[in-house]
């Protein structure tokens, strides 16, 4: 998998929007690391990148978190837009993947097994028959090096070695993750890794987000754009059964923006199987592309705040909070039911073990790369 070039911001399904503009410009400096508690014997840092508008982007070493990001609604005000905890220990209890990056391979895989050259491998099962997210201790549930030299103001680099049979994974990963957040308000994530053996490689962030700013409010009411004419069914456990169906007259036609309200209680199979949206959509013009492409748009009417999504990834799985129960850390979600989603830019679930999904085997002297990018901005307040 190659590098690609960054796609140049456009607008989305016609709508207008104002970039987001608080105060004046502010000197660039680096990032000084603050403490954000232990997990067992490690210490665990965080870092604090932003911009001349406001935006900022607090990040922890553990599991590579995006802790929090405040963006700016219609009327200038900054509030914290994902879903997140103020210690590392509601983390390590146990919290699902709130801000993560995951991997070694995002999403399932089917009974944890999978085939590369001949020789069966059996990941750790953590999500019923399957393996999901990496395993019983994915990637974030590591400690991730921040990289001294690339922690600044605006921007962070996290590394992570997986050594050779961890989860049960073949080859020695060597994974890095950064952060960039530019004055265009544009938070850039990039994502590399090497390998020793032949192994499959599938990474993501997993960030809940709550346009609102309001973490007690429901996010049935955000708008949704996907860009895809074809999403991959799946089975009772939630593994892809291989089909590529046609979103057109589907409740998984986004095309264009929908309340994800509107049709989330529907009579249709597949919501059923995931109570709720919880599916891999394929992305338009996902293969062969050399550009970062728009995958999808999110809007809070009420707080005017929108964020659209860019990737080089061929999938995004839109997650709708459906297994959220307010239980405190260590005994559910932390936060209640359907007051986050997620737009996890991916490829496909349980790809290792589909032929016609695209490839995630990484084999050695070959690097994978991957990019995402969430724009953030403003509808134009009402005249």
């Amino acid at each position: 998998m190659s590098s690609v070039t960054l796609a140049s911001r456009t607008s989305f399904a016609g709508l207008a929007l104002t970039a987001c503009v608080l105060g004046a410009a502010s000197a660039r400096s680096d990032t000084a690391a603050e403490a954000f508690g232990r997990v067992g014997d490690e210490a665990v840092q965080i870092y604090t990148l932003n911009n001349i508008h406001g935006i900022e982007a607090r990040i922890m070493t553990y599991g590579a978190t995006i802790v929090s990001l405040r963006t700016p609604d219609r009327d200038g005000r900054l509030q914290n837009i994902v879903l997140g905890f103020d210690n590392v220990e509601a983390y390590a209890a146990g919290v699902p993947y709130y801000g993560a990056t995951v991997g070694r391979y995002a999403n399932r895989i089917a009974h944890g097994r999978f085939i590369i050259d001949g020789k069966n491998y059996q990941l750790s099962l953590n999500n019923g028959p399957n393996s999901l997210h990496g395993g019983t201790r994915g990637f974030d549930k590591r400690i991730w090096q921040a990289e001294a030299a690339g922690a600044t103001s605006h921007h962070l680099v996290l590394s992570y070695v997986s050594e050779a049979g961890e989860e049960g994974y073949p080859g020695t990963l060597t994974a890095h993750v950064s952060y960039d957040l530019d004055d265009n308000d544009t938070l850039r994530i990039e994502y590399a890794a090497t390998t020793t053996s032949p192994t499959v490689v599938n990474l993501a962030n997993h960030a809940y987000f709550n346009l609102s700013g309001d973490p007690g409010r429901s996010i049935l009411d955000h708008t949704l754009v996907l860009n895809a004419e074809r999403f991959t069914p799946v089975d009772a456990t939630l593994i892809p059964t291989g089909e590529l169906r046609s979103v057109a007259g589907t409740p998984f036609d986004f095309r264009r923006a929908t309340p994800i309200g509107n049709r989330i209680e529907a009579d249709d199979t597949q919501l059923k199987l995931g109570h709720g949206y919880d599916h891999n959509w394929v992305l338009d013009n996902a293969r062969g592309r050399a550009k970062l492409i728009l995958a999808a748009v999110l809007t809070d009417p009420g707080s005017g705040r929108v964020l659209e999504i860019r990737t080089t990834q061929p999938g995004v799985q839109f997650y709708s909070g459906n297994f959220m129960n307010g239980k405190p850390p260590g005994q559910g979600s932390g936060y209640r039911y359907r007051t986050g989603l997620c737009l996890e830019t991916q490829h496909f679930p349980d790809s290792p073990n589909q032929a016609a999904f695209p490839n995630t085997i990484l084999r050695p002297g070959e690097t994978y790369v991957e990019k995402t990018a969430w724009h953030f901005a403003t509808l134009k307040p009402a005249r």
